[in-house]
């Protein structure tokens, strides 16, 4: 069996899983159908059977929808799961309208959480971007007031800029940034990862396949009722070509052995030992293949290869992250 090792989430933070487990796809998050609850549990529960105790949610998934599924899943094991929560936007009809940053909203979201989760203390609180509302000092602020009154054990921020992320761990020490990265995603190497490793913050790196578009199994073009066709990065010529550049992807993978899945996800777990693969999962069969990539290495040759071709700006379009 796979061991899941440890790693500390920041300088002088929580020791939590390697590898992460993505919440979010448990519920009806775009509008569509939420995942059969009890198999989103059994999954959460065989997660942290396996070691893996970083579970990531956030209240405006499914308008509370996840919040609930996880307090259900840890109900009876508190001490198992390291809980982190993001909290600020705004969905109305399964579309993203917008942030509510006001220290006034955010006082009234925590507890709403921690009622939903069925527990007394978030360990990881984190506004899920900072869109400049909101003055930075009043949104931190009032995580800082969180922790200080239990609250809260650790301040996580999420999507957000270098300078943001500088300006943030001045007010309070930050232990996680939470951020999208992935072979297809590397803008963030020129700053904000050097900025993160400076300042001793942990790196909580979601979207590892891009979407699914590394996975090796999307095709162009997608069903008319798929919702990343709201993004560039899936739109017309750019899928074509950036599923042209997947196919070397899958080359190296079944060379390997592996699946391109594993090799996407393989790719984020070796850029540091600060650095966690976040990977959503609804199902518990993905379970032993996401561990399992946990233990892939590369040679050099192989890494030349991928940034060779996986190099910055090479994948065409945007995600969500540009909303």
């Amino acid at each position: 069996m796979t061991t899941i090792k440890k790693i500390y989430l920041g300088k002088n933070g929580p020791l939590v899983s390697k590898l992460g487990l993505g919440c979010m796809r448990m519920s009806p998050v775009w509008g569509g159908p939420a995942n059969d609850e009890s198999e989103s549990i059994a999954t959460i529960q065989i997660a942290l059977d396996n070691g893996i105790n970083f579970l990531n949610t956030g209240d405006f998934y499914g308008s509370g929808h996840n919040e609930l599924l996880v307090g259900k899943a840890i109900k009876g094991r508190r001490d198992d799961a390291f809980i982190s929560v993001k909290f600020g936007a705004i969905f109305y009809n399964g579309q993203w309208i917008g942030m509510d940053l006001r220290p006034t909203s955010i006082k009234n979201f925590i507890n709403y959480s921690l009622v939903r989760l069925g527990i007394d203390t978030i360990d990881l609180y984190q506004p899920s971007r900072l869109d400049n509302s909101v003055p930075v000092e009043d949104v931190i602020g009032t995580v800082a007031d969180f922790i200080k009154e239990g609250k809260v054990r650790y301040l996580g921020v999420s999507e957000i800029t270098s300078e943001q992320l500088r300006k943030a761990h001045r007010i309070h020490p930050v232990s996680a940034l939470e951020i999208g990265y992935s072979l297809a995603e590397r803008q963030i190497e020129k700053d904000l990862l050097p900025t993160a490793k400076e300042l001793g913050i942990g790196v909580v790196a979601f979207a590892n396949t891009a979407e699914g578009l590394l996975t090796g199994d999307m095709k162009a073009p997608l069903p008319t009722n798929d919702y990343r066709n709201h993004f560039s990065r899936f739109q017309g010529d750019n899928l074509v070509k950036n599923l042209e550049k997947v196919e070397v992807l899958k080359s190296l993978a079944e060379r390997k052995g592996i699946t391109p899945t594993q090799l996407a996800i393989a790719w984020v777990n070796i850029q540091g030992d600060h650095v966690m693969p976040l990977v959503s999962m609804s199902r518990r069969s993905r379970l032993p293949e996401n561990m399992k990539a946990m233990e892939i290495s590369f040679s050099a040759d192989e890494i030349n290869e991928l940034n060779t071709h996986f190099s910055v700006g090479a994948i065409l379009g945007g995600t969500y992250l540009q909303r």
